[in-house]
């Protein structure tokens, strides 16, 4: 098939399967250009961001206050208790009391402002994926056809959903942990050497050592998570696919193969998310074993100043915690370095999209189709769905408007390319396509679609009333006029016994409508949207013998007085077309009236022949 073999060759076959995606060990592309990426679209909210720094600072900084004041307490306990033995006064409870109400008060303080800060983060982040899936839905309407006819729907589905998901989670988490991981590290790194530099030296040492386990973890799990992503986007799109055909899949006995092909993507799912999180993983009980050092060390030195009268014993009490708190902020950086890959990971996804080649839906000075006819002209077009490989070759025809013309062809020919280059889902390589001498490319592309209503063979009726669906041509109607559309389609009297009427709604995949009543449905909403050019795929061969009298009628009706353009299966309904195009191997190889093209006695004549001589046959 012409569009088959267009649509298959390229990239095609690399972009689907179990091995499609990036190996699992494949890093991210543009780590550091995505994340500018991200920042560009966090800029609108300046201001937010500066109200989320300032708060996230603040409730750190109260918080990092917090030890030294309580370690004053400890240090008024140990006196008292040391006063107590010696015969002295002993504690000074009001003084310790007064202390620790302070500290309350700072922590109460540091909690407030972590509540606003994340408040305000938590606006940002779900603003922010709410743009980027506006984005995507508005980039999906100006995207070529060819990109959909390369990808499967869960690929692109996935980057609405789990890629945008990942993104606006991550960054909720990562943007404020890593203001006030940085903050703590400043903020209990100054209260440090308040203390002791001597300790604080010490303590210090310990760094090298988190940093260096640190980054060798984070390049062994970087590479993991960009494969992460892709392979669930594989996996939806497998299950997307399986769930829309289970039929057919049971009726072939192809659950095995089925099965066989989801594990091996799962499989390789397993192995990205597995390893990403095991890395992920080391991280604290690394941190944490170094830290624990860390104490041991600081509590020796502490007792020994101590007891040279260098420091106080609350003083030690106060470091440990701020040693506790000074490894804590590297071993969340560290979390937050694993974050920014999964962000960067979701985000690039999401950005490809975004930044994939577009149609140019306006142009300079569009010709209106306002007084249009109806009359095309296929003016030595040539086209291929890859350059390289010219399927239709200099073809030429003149249609008027109201004639009705016919594409015929065996399963394969390419007659469904030609509906989409008179469309525009794809341009001409060269020659011009003309409705009332005007190029198709000078006119903007949704009012050039707008003169085209179209019937295809796959009926698609949205989750949403009958009323709504026979609307969708001209959301404007009155009810009037979708009742009269639907009367002229032949499924008002149906559509009257069914509860609710007008009003019932159908379900996700209409199936409590029959298929011959689909199509009835969308003869009537392209009756409402009375356009001046009709494309039918005739959809009758899997309907019965009174149906199909019915849809074929509703057709007559439909194309009285319109340029038509009918895909024909079955050559007997298309005799009294004005003029036939017989497709082979993609080329018009043949065009003339009924009459005409079987007194040539060519490859019409063949078809036809064939179908007579099977119903002949048959009967």
């Amino acid at each position: 098939m012409s569009e088959k073999q267009g649509r298959h060759t390229g990239h095609r076959h690399m972009g689907h399967g179990p091995m499609h995606g990036m190996g699992a060990g494949e890093k991210a592309k543009d780590f550091k250009g995505t994340l500018k990426k991200l920042l560009h679209y966090l800029s609108m909210f300046k201001v937010q961001m500066f109200f989320v720094f300032l708060f996230a600072v603040g409730g750190t900084v109260f918080n990092i206050v917090g030890p030294k004041i309580l370690g004053k307490a400890t240090t008024e306990i140990f006196n008292g208790l040391v006063s107590k033995v010696s015969g002295g006064a002993g504690m000074d409870f009001e003084k310790i009391g007064e202390i620790l109400l302070f500290t309350l008060g700072l922590y109460v303080i540091s909690a407030a402002f972590s509540f606003i800060q994340g408040y305000l983060m938590s606006g940002i982040s779900q603003k922010t994926t709410y743009r980027l899936r506006k984005e995507i839905s508005e980039k999906i309407n100006r995207m070529p056809m060819n990109y959909f006819d390369t990808k499967t729907h869960g690929e692109v589905l996935s980057r609405v959903t789990n890629d945008v998901d990942t993104l606006g989670q991550s960054l909720n988490q990562s943007a404020t942990q890593m203001i006030t991981s940085v903050t703590t590290l400043i903020g209990v790194l100054v209260m440090m050497l308040s203390i002791s530099p001597l300790m604080t030296l010490v303590a210090l040492l310990i760094l090298p050592v988190s940093m260096g386990l640190i980054s060798g973890i984070m390049k062994r799990s970087q590479k993991y998570f960009r494969g992460q992503q892709e392979y669930l986007g594989e996996v939806n799109g497998q299950v997307e696919e399986v769930y829309s055909g289970h039929n057919i899949v049971k009726a072939f006995n192809k659950e095995k193969d089925v099965i066989t092909e989801f594990e091996e993507t799962n499989d390789k799912l397993y192995d990205s998310a597995w390893k990403s999180q095991f890395f992920s993983g080391l991280m604290m009980p690394i941190m944490q074993f170094v830290g624990n050092l860390g104490y041991v060390v600081v509590a020796i030195l502490g007792g020994y100043l101590a007891i040279q009268k260098t420091i106080e014993v609350g003083d030690i009490q106060s470091f440990i915690q701020y040693v506790r708190n000074f490894t804590q902020p590297i071993q969340q950086m560290a979390q937050v370095a694993n974050m920014l890959q999964s962000t960067a990971a979701a985000s690039e996804r999401v950005f490809e999209f975004l930044e994939e080649e577009e149609e140019d839906q306006t142009v300079p000075d569009p010709v209106s189709v306002e007084g249009l006819q109806g009359n095309v002209e296929f003016d030595h077009v040539h086209f291929g769905y890859n350059a390289d490989k010219i399927i239709v070759n200099d073809f030429s025809a003149k249609i008027k408007e109201g004639q009705k013309i016919a594409i015929v062809g065996p399963t394969g020919a390419g007659k469904t390319t030609m509906i989409k280059l008179l469309m525009r889902f794809y341009d001409v390589n060269s020659g011009a396509i003309l409705i009332d001498g005007h190029n198709v490319k000078d006119f903007n592309r949704s009012e050039l679609r707008q003169m085209f209503g179209m019937v295809l063979q796959d009926t698609w009726l949205f989750h949403g009333s009958i009323k709504d669906n026979i609307k969708y041509g001209k959301l404007d109607a009155t009810d009037e006029e979708v009742i009269e559309a639907a009367k002229a389609a032949r499924v008002h009297r149906f559509v009257q016994t069914l509860p609710g009427g007008y009003d019932m709604e159908l379900n996700e995949e209409a199936s409590n409508v029959s298929q011959g009543q689909k199509q009835l449905l969308t003869i009537a909403r392209a009756i409402l949207a009375d356009p001046k050019i009709l494309i039918l795929d005739e959809a009758t061969s899997s309907v019965d013998t009174r149906t199909e009298i019915q849809i074929q009628k509703a057709m007559d009706t439909l194309m009285k007085g319109r340029t038509s353009f009918v895909i024909a299966h079955r050559l007997s309904t298309i005799r009294d077309a004005d003029m036939i195009l017989v497709m082979k191997d993609g080329d018009i190889v043949e065009q003339g009236n009924h009459e005409e093209l079987i007194a040539k006695n060519g490859f019409y004549a063949e078809l036809y022949n064939s179908q007579f001589e099977k119903a002949t046959s048959c009967a």
